[in-house]
């Protein structure tokens, strides 16, 4: 949890100059936030966290000249303190599987609302990972399953707590069941869900997963022309 009174700086990085305009103006209207620079690419975003070490950037993944996944890897490699969130059209799969090797800390695609984009901040600077609430729960089931023996293999990796909230998402148990049985919060649960796929075994999907582009439907935040 953010505490009182401490403001988390932001900074934005999208081609599109309208995408950033309503992005500022959503985040400012909470006074929690603050934006500190705007870039049109991911050579300049990289600037932008060099010069101001905002506590997170929201990067766009198709960008030109440098895209948001590689943005990411070189922020990465700065081992900076920015956390990185990925604000993208595509929900696919193997975007979101690439963001996470890359480093990003959150993925959330434009369908989402903005009291989404405000907990996917919330979330990354408090140390946790965050994935859109769109594709996060079916998303790291499906993957769960899909790998699950691989996964068991690896819950060494896992705390107590994470090794039973995995064990229940293998046995078919709702978020909402898990929570009660264990007695986290539902906010806990997600958490936990999107930490299993940044933790456990991304590397071995990286050739098992074919790159698909899907272009989503109407956005609630600003979607690009």
């Amino acid at each position: 949890m953010l505490l009182k009174g401490v403001m988390v700086t932001v900074a934005l990085a999208d081609d599109h100059v309208i995408v950033r305009q309503g992005l500022r103006l959503l985040l400012e209207s909470d006074p929690e936030f603050v934006v500190v620079g705007e870039a049109a690419n991911g050579i300049e975003a990289l600037e932008l966290v060099k010069r101001h070490k905002p506590k997170v950037l929201i990067v766009d993944l198709m960008m030109p000249g440098m895209d948001g996944l590689e943005t990411t890897r070189r922020i990465s490699r700065l081992k900076s303190d920015t956390r990185v969130v990925i604000l993208t059209m595509y929900g696919d799969e193997a975007y979101l599987l690439d963001a996470l090797r890359s480093g990003a800390a959150g993925y959330l695609v434009k369908e989402s609302c903005g009291a989404d984009l405000f907990q996917a901040i919330r979330d990354v600077v408090a140390g946790r990972r965050y994935l859109s609430p769109l594709l996060s729960e079916a998303f790291t089931r499906g993957y769960l399953q899909k790998f699950r023996t691989t996964l068991l293999k690896l819950s060494g990796t896992l705390t107590t707590r994470e090794r039973k909230v995995l064990q229940l998402v293998l046995d078919g148990a709702s978020s909402s069941d898990i929570g009660a049985r264990l007695k986290i919060s539902l906010r806990t649960v997600e958490s936990d869900l999107a930490n299993f796929v940044g933790k456990l075994g991304l590397n071995t999907v990286r050739h098992a997963v074919k790159r698909r582009v899907r272009p989503r439907g109407r956005t609630k935040l600003i979607k690009k022309k």
